[in-house]
C-alpha cells in the first residue's frame, strides 16, 4: 500500500527550485542599471538573498569574499558566483552579461556627458553625492549582514588588523593579504572545529 506524501514535504526534500534564466537575466540587468559606486553589492544582496532567496547569508558572504579576492570587478565576480550557484555555468554567463550590459551603456553615456560638463562645478557636487550614496549603501548591507552572523570576534580582529596595516601604517596591500588570508582561513577552521565539538 502506497503512502501519501504531502507535496510540501517532497518540495522540502528536493530543495529550492533553480530559477529560470530569464529571472537571473532581468534581476542582474536591473541591478546593473541602478547601482552606482559601492552600492552594487547592497543591491545584489537585496535581490539574491532577501527577494529571490537564491542564497542564504552564509553563501552570500562566501561569494562576497571570493569576489573580493579574485581579479576583476567585484560586482561582476559576485554576479558570476551567484549565477553559478543558481543555475551553473549558463546561469553564471547570463548573470555576468546582464550585469555588464547596462554598466557599459551607462559608462559610455556618462563619459560623453562628463566630457561636455566637466568644467562646471555642479558636476563635481553631483558625483560626490553619488559616491556618498554608494558608500552608504555598502555600509548598510555590511551592518545588516554582520548583525545576522554568529557572535565571533575573530574575523573583526583580522579585519581591524588589515585596516590598520594598510589604511594607517600604509603597508603594501599584497603582502598584508598574503599573510591575512591564510591566517583568517586557519582561524575560521579552528573556530568551526570548536563549534562542532
Amino acid at each position: 500500500m502506497a503512502l501519501d506524501v504531502p507535496a510540501e514535504a517532497t518540495r522540502k526534500e528536493e530543495g529550492p527550485q533553480a530559477p529560470p534564466l530569464s529571472q537571473i537575466f532581468w534581476s542582474f540587468l536591473k541591478v546593473g542599471a541602478s547601482a552606482f559606486g559601492g552600492s552594487t553589492q547592497a543591491l545584489i544582496h537585496r535581490e539574491a538573498v532577501e527577494r529571490r532567496h537564491w542564497l542564504d547569508e552564509q553563501a552570500f558572504l562566501a561569494g562576497f569574499a571570493i569576489s573580493q579576492v579574485l581579479p576583476g570587478a567585484n560586482p561582476v565576480n559576485l554576479a558570476l558566483y551567484i549565477g553559478l550557484k543558481a543555475r551553473g555555468g549558463l546561469g553564471a554567463t547570463v548573470a555576468v552579461v546582464a550585469m555588464i550590459i547596462p554598466a557599459f551603456c551607462i559608462i559610455m553615456a556618462m563619459g560623453f556627458v562628463y566630457g561636455k560638463l566637466s568644467g562646471m562645478p555642479v558636476t563635481h557636487f553631483v558625483l560626490g553625492g553619488v559616491a556618498a550614496a554608494g558608500v552608504g549603501a555598502t555600509l548598510s548591507v555590511g551592518a545588516k549582514v554582520v548583525s545576522r552572523l554568529p557572535r565571533n570576534f575573530t574575523p573583526f580582529l583580522v579585519a581591524a588588523a588589515v585596516f590598520a596595516s594598510v589604511g594607517i601604517l600604509r603597508w603594501p596591500m599584497v603582502p598584508v593579504v598574503l599573510v591575512a588570508v591564510p591566517l583568517s582561513v586557519l582561524l575560521a577552521y579552528l573556530n568551526g572545529r570548536e563549534a562542532r565539538s
